[in-house]
């Protein structure tokens, strides 16, 4: 993994920049929370804890809790500004929400949160693509055997497409998301402005995609059973599946 990449995620001013532009303008971001807790509430089975990784601004943990608020939750990130979006997000509930600072690249990670499973529900949203191929593959076992038995476990995620045209799709869509949202906050904003700042916006290094057909795999090579993708638009992708 490019580690100046990743790491620029730590960074308070493009974390603020996220939360306030880039996650508002996600394509299809409704449909996406809609689709997720349809997954999650056909899961017919009881909902007692669920774990948040990579919550950025707590928004998935939110969409679950609006359905079952009875559902307690961890939530972990390793930018404090997205842990302190989380917080204000979902407020204050002692024993029913709790917000760690952590970096799940790193392999202990494991030990502080196991200490709060095991888990119902693990949903991650647009985050684990920042990790190398292998990094991923594991860290899919470590949710798998953090996960009860039944436990369901969702990815909200940014896929790698099969072809250059599928990518220019995607882009394209991108930047129109981008640019309604910005030229509402400033109508002087041009698309070529907003085209511009996307190709070459900071983050972009930290990266590294894999094709869902494949994570599909990893994830029944690991033993999670009911592997599906539930939802897909160009690189967008909902997938996941429940451990045995």
């Amino acid at each position: 993994m490019d580690e100046a990449g990743y790491e620029v995620w730590k960074s308070k001013e493009l974390s603020s920049k996220y939360l306030t532009g880039i996650r508002g303008a996600i394509p299809f971001a409704a449909e996406q929370l809609e689709i997720l807790t349809r997954v999650v509430d056909g899961c017919a089975a009881p909902l007692r804890k669920m774990l948040d990784l990579g919550c950025g601004d707590g928004i998935l943990a939110a969409a679950v809790r609006d359905s079952h608020p009875e559902i307690a939750a961890v939530l972990v990130d390793f930018s404090e500004t997205m842990i302190e979006a989380a917080r204000k997000r979902l407020g204050t509930a002692p024993g029913m929400l709790e917000f760690l600072t952590l970096d799940y690249s790193d392999k202990s990670w494991i030990d502080r949160v196991s200490a709060l499973g095991p888990f119902d529900l693990v949903v991650s949203g647009f985050s684990i693509h920042h990790q190398p191929d292998e990094r991923k593959k594991t860290l899919y076992r470590e949710i798998f055997d953090l996960l009860v038995p039944g436990g369901l476990f969702l990815n909200l995620e940014h896929v790698l497409s099969a072809s250059e045209f599928g990518r220019r799709l995607f882009n394209e869509q991108f930047i129109d998301s981008l640019y309604g949202l910005h030229v509402r906050q400033d109508p002087s904003t041009t698309r070529e402005k907003v085209a511009d700042e996307y190709y070459h916006r900071e983050d972009k290094a930290a990266n590294i995609l894999a094709p869902v057909e494949v994570q599909c795999r990893w994830l029944s090579d690991i033993g999670f059973r009911d592997v599906d993708c539930f939802f897909r638009v160009f690189e967008l992708a909902l997938f996941g599946g429940r451990k045995p």
